[in-house]
């Protein structure tokens, strides 16, 4: 099990330096990979009364593509992880471009994370339809394959058309691995057919392996192999005692996790150093320079 870590952005602050020192230190600790949220716009609720989202215009997120180009140059060693790209309210081919630098600049550690979002706010803002947005993800993840793994392709899709083009510089990675997160039966079929990854960040119980049978029946379905699809739940080690890690982590390896991200948001820290701290306590507690290698 690989086990990384996720950037606690909106905790954090925006000193340059200390996002540096962050992921110097828990890729000096043995994490594996560093993992970011993705939001490009955030809602003013003042004005949406009974808004439920879980963020707003008042929570801070670096934009992912630019923070990874940034630590592509600070680590040697950490896979830089979107957890999730929201990639319908984007332009594909573009997603594929940045994708593709943060390849070749860290040396073929980007893994693409995506899903289709929640919030309709910033798909209005970025001038892309929401209520398509799964079925377009689909054509989408199909285009950005084709764009990794050739010089030139054309595409004719229903929403995407490429004509004789292609991207230049190709990855390291051809292609890029891509993980979807969600829950919705489309997204668990759509990780079954296509997706090399699955985001399950719930607890390891029975709700949780029906899914994954799920995904792999649609997998077989596919003429995938289901045992390829990797798993990656999400642990908050800023709470509970080791002995609730360990049993969380028992629960997912018994569902057959392949990786581990590790969370501290949520807990009132109010400091890089007390993520950090918290981040060091659990390397030192799972063995994660071990586990890593």
């Amino acid at each position: 099990m690989r086990i990384g870590v996720v950037f606690p952005q909106i905790e954090f602050g925006n000193d340059p330096l200390a996002i540096r020192d962050y992921a110097q230190t828990v890729e000096g600790l043995g994490y594996a990979h560093f993992l970011a949220y993705d939001h490009v716009l955030g809602a003013d609720t003042s004005v949406r009364p009974g808004w439920s989202g879980p963020y707003s215009a008042a929570n801070p997120f670096h934009e992912i593509f630019v923070l990874f180009g940034y630590l592509a140059g600070l680590t040697t060693k950490l896979e830089l992880v979107s957890g999730v790209v929201i990639l319908p309210q984007r332009q594909t081919a573009l997603v594929a471009k940045q994708a593709v630098e943060i390849d070749v600049l860290s040396g073929g550690r980007m893994r693409l994370g995506v899903g289709v979002g929640w919030n309709e706010v910033e798909f209005e803002g970025l001038d892309k339809e929401f209520h398509n947005r799964g079925a377009r993800s689909e054509e989408q993840i199909a285009l950005m394959r084709a764009l990794w793994t050739e010089p030139v392709i054309t595409f004719e899709g229903q929403w995407e058309q490429v004509r004789d083009a292609g991207i230049n510089p190709l990855p390291v990675q051809r292609p890029i691995p891509i993980w979807i997160g969600g829950y919705a039966e489309a997204t668990l079929r759509r990780v079954g057919e296509i997706g090399d990854g699955w985001f399950p960040w719930r607890e390891p119980n029975e709700t949780m392996r029906a899914a994954i049978a799920r995904i792999h029946d649609y997998a077989r379905e596919a003429g995938r192999d289901p045992d390829a699809i990797g798993l990656e739940p999400q642990l908050n080690v800023g709470r509970g005692t080791p002995d609730d890690w360990h049993a969380f982590i028992a629960g997912w390896k018994d569902l057959g996790a392949t990786h581990l991200c590790l969370g501290t948001m949520g807990n009132g820290f109010t400091s890089p150093g007390q993520h950090i701290a918290a981040l060091t306590r659990a390397a030192n507690e799972l063995g994660v320079g071990w586990a890593a290698r």
